[in-house]
């Protein structure tokens, strides 16, 4: 009988350590290219050369901003997203895996942000370089950076906001988060 018993336990605690293993789920199609990232914004020119810092314009300073997967879960697509840290956008840029590139060049109103869809928000010349920014302790962090203006960026008379203070663009670059209080 008492074999019996230890045959059945043993039975037993095979089954449930067999239930009880994990299953790897993996990653997200755009697992390289997502994250929180630690940003800022200068206002440009078309070559890139800085014409207004954050001081001078909004004083907004470092933000979060986030790149993340789209639903469909495809490699091709994510999302980038400010959180409303800056002009409250959200918007879902085609991006390249390989080369690490992303971008969001459309006439359309692209906006996923609710009550802001009538907002056309192109993105260009996405990119996040590996390794390519420095973290304040002095470790390598990836860098991101992209262009980026808003249908909605108007002064009172309606000029464009950029046309009207002599700059092309938004350029929002930064480094990756590492979570770490030494790198805030």
């Amino acid at each position: 009988m008492k074999k019996v018993i230890y045959m059945a336990m043993a039975l037993l605690t095979t089954v449930l350590v067999a239930s009880c293993s994990k299953e790897d789920v993996g990653g997200t199609a755009t697992e390289s290219m997502a994250g929180d990232w630690y940003v800022t914004v200068d206002a440009v020119d078309e070559q890139g050369n800085v014409v207004y810092t954050d001081d001078e314009l909004y004083e907004i300073g470092r933000f979060h901003l986030y790149t993340y997967n789209t639903p469909s879960n495809v490699p091709t697509e994510m999302i980038v997203d400010d959180q409303e840290n800056f002009w409250t956008f959200k918007v879902k840029v085609n991006c390249d895996q390989q080369s690490l590139t992303f971008s969001a060049n459309t006439t359309e109103n692209n906006n996923l942000v609710a009550g802001y869809e009538d907002i056309n928000v192109p993105i260009i010349s996405g990119q996040i370089l590996p390794k390519a920014g420095r973290q304040n302790n002095g470790s390598p962090a990836d860098s991101i950076v992209f262009y980026v203006n808003f249908s909605d960026d108007l002064q009172k008379d309606g000029t464009p906001t950029p046309e009207a203070l002599g700059f092309a663009m938004y350029r929002i670059s930064g480094i990756r988060y590492s979570g770490l209080a030494e790198n805030d």
